[in-house]
């Protein structure tokens, strides 16, 4: 169950990360809770653990982290897009 519970707190966390930076996830629901994992530990590398956890998640080092990641992504994906219209 404790599984289940980090998938899905996971997946709000990447969710929420996309709705503050205004930027889709690329793979939607999925997208939403790889992005929430790593960028959990992305926050948490970068920030430690502290405020309040859920699901093992320290949100708030969890949802910056989200945050600085799908950022990343989105940068990524819009160069590659960018590269492919050119070529």
């Amino acid at each position: 169950m404790s599984f289940l519970w980090a998938l899905i707190v996971g997946g709000i966390i990447g969710w929420l990360a996309g709705l503050i930076t205004g930027r889709d996830v690329p793979g939607g629901i999925i997208g939403n809770i790889i992005a929430g994992f790593i960028g959990s530990w992305l926050g948490s590398a970068i920030f430690g653990s502290f405020g309040p956890v859920v699901g093992g998640f320290a949100i708030i080092p969890a949802i910056i982290g989200s945050i600085i990641l799908v950022l990343i992504v989105s940068f990524i994906m819009r160069k590659m897009r960018d590269s492919h219209k050119h070529a």
